[in-house]
């Protein structure tokens, strides 16, 4: 059985990623082809990733919140990002967590779930790009959210029936490629 981790890519004050993710993790209540584990980068208090590449194939990291971090990531086979868009892109304390590691990421697999004023979609981009230099397989299908019709008061989380289709099929892919990714590492 593969183990999937539902990221929350944020760490904003009043940030409304872990609504997405409860309603991400919903989905996954009745499934039997995989483990799904609710993972919130705010736990782990990184600091700024200080721009040194990270090539330790031997997972010595010194920071203990970035050996917490390794150490939960390179259990998973594969994953579910949910994060908004910032300015066109992924929140920084996503990239920040992403940049923190290396070879944890490499031959696995990963879906997306955005929300933003244009659905997320630059975000999904940005972030497929990011994943896709760690190593990662992505899925085609994702989840698009807008922050203007999917959420009241641009807050309170409420998706439209119409969005579960593609969750699915993001989870579904996401599965049935980290089972096959599973198979080369």
């Amino acid at each position: 059985m593969v183990k999937i981790g539902v990221i929350i890519g944020s760490t904003r004050d009043g940030r409304v990623s872990t609504q997405v993710a409860d309603w991400v993790m919903s989905f996954t209540e009745d499934r039997s082809d995989a483990e799904f584990e609710l993972i919130d980068i705010k736990d782990y208090d990184f600091e700024e990733f200080n721009g040194v590449p990270p090539i330790m194939l031997n997972k010595q990291y010194e920071d203990e919140n970035v050996q917490a971090w390794s150490k939960k990531i390179d259990e998973l086979d594969g994953y579910i990002f949910v994060t908004p868009e910032y300015n066109r892109n992924i929140s920084p304390s996503l990239a920040n967590a992403i940049d923190h590691l290396g070879p944890e990421w490499a031959n696995k697999a990963a879906g997306s779930v955005s929300y933003g004023s244009t659905l997320g979609v630059s975000a999904t981009l940005a972030l497929r790009q990011m994943l896709t230099n760690v190593g990662i397989a992505v899925v085609s299908p994702s989840g698009a959210l807008s922050i203007f019709t999917d959420f009241e008061n641009m807050s309170e989380f409420k998706p439209g029936e119409y969005h579960n289709e593609s969750i699915e099929n993001t989870l579904d892919q996401t599965v049935l490629w980290a089972k096959a990714m599973k198979t080369i590492r």
